[in-house]
Parts: C-alpha cells; structure tokens; sequence
C-alpha cells in the first residue's frame, strides 16, 4: 500500500498537480492577506464597490478570452509533443487576433461604462477608477493568455514562480498605501490590475527572451486560429463566468450596498477554493486530449477524481467552519460573511465535480457545442433566480439558486459525456 501512494506522487501527473496546487494556495494566502488589509482600510460599502469593479474586470478578462484557453489545452500539447514550427506561428497568431478583438472591446467599454455604470452597477464610482478597471483588463488578459501557455507546456513551476512573485511585490505595495492612509479603490484596482501584470510580464521576458524574439518573426496564419471550435467555446465560456458574477451584480442592482459588500468577501473566499479546482484542472486538460481508448478515460477520470476530492474537502470544511473565525479574520463589521460562506459552500462541490465531464466533452472529444448549450441554460437560471429572489431573500437568494441552476451544466455534460465515451474502442 505505502509503495503503491509513494509511486502515485512520484508520477509526473502528481507532481504538476501538487506544485500547481501549492502555487495556487499561495495565490490564495497573498488573496486572503490583500484581503485582511483592505476590510481595515476600506468600509463595507467602498469595499462592495471594489467588489464589483474587479468582479467586472474579471468577467471581462474572461470573456475576451475569445475560448483561446481551450484552443491552447486542445492543440498546443502535439504542437510541443512533435517540436513542430507550427507551435511559433500558433501562439502568435493567437495571441494576434485575442488581442485585436480585446482592444476593440475595450475601447467601446471606456465610452459606455460611466453609462452602464449609472444605470446597472450603481456603484457611483469617479470616471477615473472605471477607466482603470477597463484598462486593467487587457493586462488581465494577457497574463491569462501567457499563464495558459505554460501550463500547456507543463511549466507550472514557472508559472506559478512568477504569478507569486508578482503577489509578493503586491503585497509590499498594498501594505505601503494601508501604512501612508492612501489605500482606495483606484489606487488598489491599478496595483492589482496593471502593476501586477507588468510584474509578471518583466519576469517572463528575462527568461524567455530567446523564445520571445523568436516568436515576434513567426507569421500570423488566420487557419491557426481555429474559429469554429474558439468561438463556441468562447460563448458558452461567457454564459457561465457570467452566470457566476450575475449574483454579485444584481445585488448591487437593487441597491444592497453593505450586503454585496459581505457577499463579495465570501465570493472571494469562494473564488479562492475554484483557484484550487482550476489548478487541478490545468494539469488534467492535457492528458484529457491524448485519451483515445475507453482504457484511457477510464484511468483519467479516476485521477481527476482523486484529485478533485481535495478541493471538495475544503468546500465541506468551509461549510462547517464557526463564525467566530470569520470575526477574528474579517472583523466584527463583516461578520455577515459566515452565513452566506456556509450557504455558498455545498452548491459549490457540485460545480467541483462537474468539472470532469466537462474535462472530457472538451478536451477528448473536442465538442463545445454541449458546453454551449448547458452553460446557457445555467446563466438563464442564475439570472432569473436571482432577478426574482434577491427582492424576497436578500443576500441569501443567490446560495439557492446557483445550487439549482449548477445542476444543468453537469447533467447535460454528463449524459454527453457517456454517450461520445461509447463510441471510444475498448
């Protein structure tokens, strides 16, 4: 028995896995700390406005992604298998055409988000601190498009080396405006989404600059680009990362102010353990594309249970930790966090496991249509549930309704899962 645990962690797999979790717990503790700093600087309801803007860059980091991350799980790995010169013109001509439909998007966002502001979000942010947050999202981008390929390489160490180095020189200067009283939500989004990219984007040029110059005289190839399969996982891609901010905006929709406050820092706290889940994830995406026999998804979906098993033991402890550490961590003034981390908690393992089938209809069977389909009918339910709820739950509404609206995407993603893992030889 000892011998057969020692060779599992001894496995490359395993090891990706335990160094890209590790990471990304040290993501999470540098996450945790900004946030410890920041509820002693700011006040619930400036907090909740920082909520919502970084909730808005983020959702919008993810849906210029344009579906270029699964293009990268799906195609770069043979790229690198065979040392093909296509890998060149492949990364760039995807960065090429994310980066032109990301600039676009983001000019149209800097004229109409004071607009949109004023009539959705209502967080009556000064015009400058909505700017930054538009303009932080193209480093958003960028970092996620760079992350993606290291981790399709298999250079999780690096990765992780450089996004918690970035963490720590952050953390320095969140530190710094808390210690000098200068601590507000346009100087924190800047540091967050512009110094921090910068960070990790020097870090990277003064190790790969070889491979960098190298790629800057490749040719862009529209053909690498791969419409069909990037845009359909692009749109059911947006309909779920939506569907998951949907909460947080319709509660300061209808005016919630120290409630999405207290929902953004449980949010957070949520978001911190998805970290863990898409950290495993990101080890598992390459080796879902090479299954070719029932054999093989077999032993994959076995390992990504295993290792999934671990992120929802923390959503189990997260559901039964006391309130008293939430008060001694987020202060009294935040005490609220508890009962709506508890609530957010158990719909959240159901996601955790969900993203094996999810795993297998895109990677192995390269199908996003399914992904479409059922992420669509999640963002309808998340939306409707909570339009309709929140008025009569209040910050409670959205822990139901996105258990309920969770179990559409898994169990249309299951069922095709099955089906298309018929057609695989024995």
């Amino acid at each position: 028995m000892k011998t057969k645990v020692l060779e599992f962690f001894r496995r490359p797999t395993s090891i990706d896995v335990i160094i890209n979790t590790l990471g990304n717990y040290l993501n999470v503790f540098f996450t945790a700390l900004f946030a410890l700093v920041l509820v002693r600087s700011l006040t619930p309801s400036q907090y909740g406005v920082l909520s919502v803007l970084l909730g808005v860059a983020y959702v919008l980091a993810n849906v210029l992604d344009f579906g270029t991350t699964a293009t990268i799980y799906s195609y770069l790995p043979p790229l690198l298998e065979k040392q093909s010169k296509r890998m060149y013109s492949f990364i760039k001509t995807t960065f090429f055409y994310q980066s032109l439909f990301s600039l676009i998007a983001i000019g149209i966002l800097f004229i109409i988000f004071p607009h949109i502001d004023k009539i959705f979000f209502k967080t009556h942010a000064p015009p400058s601190e909505l700017y930054i947050t538009a303009f932080s999202v193209l480093f958003f981008i960028w970092q996620n498009f760079v992350t993606n390929m290291l981790f399709a390489a298999k250079k999780f160490f690096k990765a992780n080396l450089y996004i918690n180095i970035a963490n720590l020189l952050k953390t320095i200067l969140i530190f710094y405006l808390a210690f000098t009283q200068t601590v507000s939500v346009g100087t924190v989004i800047f540091v967050f989404g512009i110094v921090g990219p910068a960070i990790f984007f020097v870090l990277l040029f003064l190790e790969k600059r070889d491979f960098i110059f190298v790629l800057l005289k490749s040719e862009v190839r529209r053909e690498e680009f791969r419409f069909g399969y990037t845009l359909t996982y692009f749109l059911a891609n947006q309909f779920f990362n939506l569907g998951l901010r949907m909460d947080l905006f319709l509660l300061s929709f209808y005016g919630l102010h120290n409630d999405v406050g207290y929902y953004g820092l449980a949010q957070k706290i949520i978001l911190s353990i998805i970290t863990t889940v898409v950290s495993i994830t990101q080890v598992l995406s390459p080796n879902f594309s090479k299954i070719k026999t029932k054999r093989d998804a077999q032993h994959y979906l076995r390992t990504g249970m295993l290792y999934l098993l671990f992120p929802v033991s923390l959503f189990l402890l997260l559901a039964v930790t006391p309130k008293w550490v939430f008060k001694l961590f987020f202060t009294e003034k935040f005490a609220k966090t508890a009962a709506i981390s508890h609530g957010l908690a158990i719909p959240f393992i159901l996601f955790t496991l969900g993203d094996l089938p999810l795993l297998f209809i895109l990677y192995t069977f390269k199908k996003p249509q399914f992904v479409l389909y059922s992420n669509f009918v999640f963002f309808i339910g998340i939306t409707a549930g909570c339009y309709f709820l929140i008025p009569i739950f209040g910050v409670f509404a959205p822990a139901y309704v996105i258990g309920v609206s969770l179990l559409a995407p898994v169990l249309i993603q299951s069922f095709a899962s099955y089906y298309e893992y018929k057609k695989l030889p024995r």
